[in-house]
């Protein structure tokens, strides 16, 4: 069954964490595990000459990847983050708008090379809703690539979230767990040619990995 996401209270909640997440002297980035220099890097996305990150959240990956040369575009659900983020990479070329990513996806025309999300939009988005969109934007042989934390063992599907603990405002979202096989089962019914989800160890025994999805158009 959907869960019923507010997107409305889902745009407080993600700018009042812009608010504590958006570190201004940060330096352009890109770690698809929670842990700094730990797990695979850009090579995942290939060499692509654009790219869209859903999701994008402090702009980090899309300032790296413009770096190097990749027209570089994102969406974000919060519009603090987008002014912040926005503000601090546009000298790089980054260009970042503020929509909910099935409502943009479903208007915007362009295709990319790669499409990714960390720690992103493909964690609270209905997957059943988002994978089929993201393969319609991507050329064809394009990647889609995502992270974020594994499932917890026997809990599956969406996951309700609240922000900052337990006290206050009763703000929540919606985050989406699934174990790897079903991730890729997920992919290839919405039209991808091929898909492998893993999940890369982290540096400490016993610490949380980090799921790690590749699939290609």
């Amino acid at each position: 069954m959907p869960v019923p996401h507010d997107i409305p209270a889902e745009t407080e909640l993600w700018n009042a964490y812009a608010a504590s997440a958006f570190d201004a002297e940060a330096e352009p980035s890109l770690c698809w595990t929670q842990y700094a220099g730990h797990g695979p890097g850009s090579e995942l996305l290939g060499s692509p000459d654009s790219v869209l990150e859903v999701g994008c959240g402090t702009g980090r990956a899309l300032a790296y990847l413009a770096q190097q040369g990749v027209k570089a575009t994102g969406v974000d659900l919060s519009p603090r983050m987008v002014q912040l983020a926005g503000e601090r990479w546009a000298p790089l070329g980054v260009r970042i708008e503020q929509a909910e990513i099935l409502d943009w996806l479903a208007t915007d025309t362009a295709r990319y090379d790669a499409i990714y999300s960390i720690f992103g939009a493909a964690w609270f988005t209905d997957p059943s809703r988002l994978f089929p969109l993201v393969h319609e934007h991507l050329v064809p042989g394009g990647v889609f690539v995502f992270s974020q934390p594994p499932a917890i063992p026997g809990a599956y599907g969406p996951q309700g979230m609240y922000k900052g603990g337990f006290a206050g405002k009763a703000m929540f979202t919606y985050r989406y767990s699934y174990k790897p096989t079903v991730w890729e089962r997920l992919l290839l019914r919405a039209g991808f040619a091929t898909a492998e989800a893993r999940v890369v160890e982290a540096p400490q025994a016993g610490y949380i990995g980090t799921l790690v999805v590749r699939a290609r158009a």
